[in-house]
């Protein structure tokens, strides 16, 4: 007998995760060669660049919401996992406390210092500045210099019966812009005026004095990478989820439309009337109820897959949902240093060159 290939709608839901009242179902990938008798699926890259989709929700400079389409989970998780561990950003390394009377130890005040993101000029940052090796001298294509140096002092000018520490006394709060950057050699080429190195939330609070107490810190900042410190990543977070697929197989309507809606997050489903044609139409399961509500899926992406509507009786072999295996929803935040969109294509362009790097390894071994 010969094989019959499947239709579009068996071939779709191959492709979905089942999510059940306490189960999953379907979690593992068929489209595998040899699985399916008689189907080819092997890898071809003219079928994978035709089913190989990119759509972009949000393009913000601190983050980015964007889906990758038909490619394989393995892929994915690479781009996330770069994302967090490899892309170079500068960040506060060392550390040279000269005095510090804070309440706050040492230790505890350098990890606070080097926690703060800063950003500046694109090409300084990314282009100028370079690594800098454990043992080598800092120089000024390899370290940046700052200081902060902030004494806390009476205000005289405070009213007597003033409680706010903030005017009582000077330099009560410390923050990020109180660091003051020390530019040398030709990084005043590179960060003068607009691209300045400087916090990218001025306002960050590192400690907070009191008369007598003071700060007197110098630091270095280099370049690193995420998998050496999370302070050299670039992303707050880098995720990324399976797109939900919400399937309404019989008609709700009435009041179950309004409380089918309240199952979801707000945006998913939607609520409109039953037009006279549908009331009309033998077998749609919405005759004589024109005019009523009826629930619709408005935009599945912002669902959380909660499966609340499946503790309901009444949605029973009403609804189906599930997530689709090869569309992942990602969302990019960054911490300011490198916009998010960039983030995301500095990923592609560092597992391009992984994957040439393993080409010719691969070719040299074969040899």
């Amino acid at each position: 007998m010969p094989h019959k290939p499947p239709t579009e709608e068996e071939h779709e839901a191959r492709k979905l995760v089942g999510i059940n009242y306490e189960t999953i179902t379907n979690v593992h990938a068929t489209d595998i060669p040899g699985h399916y008798p008689g189907e080819d699926h092997s890898w071809d890259i003219n079928k994978f660049r035709d089913g190989f989709k990119v759509q972009i929700h949000q393009n913000d400079p601190y983050e980015a919401s964007f889906s990758l389409i038909g490619c394989d989970p393995s892929i994915a998780n690479a781009f996330r996992r770069i994302m967090i561990a490899n892309i170079p950003t500068l960040a506060i390394d060392q550390v040279f406390i000269y005095n510090n009377k804070s309440v706050i130890q040492d230790e505890v005040l350098a990890s606070r210092l080097g926690l703060i993101p800063f950003t500046g000029g694109r090409e300084g940052l990314q282009d100028f500045m370079k690594w800098r090796a454990k043992d080598d001298e800092p120089k000024d294509y390899n370290t940046v210099g700052l200081e902060l140096c902030v004494k806390c002092e009476n205000n005289p000018d405070a009213s007597p019966n003033e409680t706010d520490p903030r005017k009582l006394y000077k330099h009560a709060h410390v923050y990020a812009k109180d660091i003051v950057v020390t530019l040398a050699g030709r990084q005043v080429e590179f960060f003068s005026g607009e691209n300045a190195i400087r916090p990218v939330n001025p306002d960050i609070l590192i400690a907070k004095l009191r008369p007598g107490q003071e700060i007197d810190i110098k630091m270095h900042m280099i370049k690193g990478v995420g998998s050496n410190h999370a302070k050299f990543s670039p992303v707050a977070t880098a995720s990324y989820r399976l797109m939900p697929v919400i399937n309404i197989t019989q008609p709700i309507l009435g009041r179950d439309a309004e409380k089918f809606q309240k199952c979801f997050p707000e945006g998913v489903i939607g609520l409109e009337r039953v037009t006279r044609e549908e009331a009309q139409q033998v077998g749609s399961g919405y005759e004589g109820h024109e005019g009523e509500l009826k629930a619709v899926v408005v935009d599945p992406r912002r669902d959380t897959v909660s499966r609340e509507c499946l503790r309901h009786e009444e949605f029973k072999d009403k609804v189906k949902l599930s997530r689709r295996r090869d569309h992942f929803i990602y969302l990019v935040e960054s911490t300011g240093q490198i916009e998010s969109e960039q983030i995301f294509l500095e990923s592609v362009q560092h597992l391009k060159a992984k994957a040439k790097k393993f080409e010719i390894q691969l070719k040299n071994m074969v040899r």
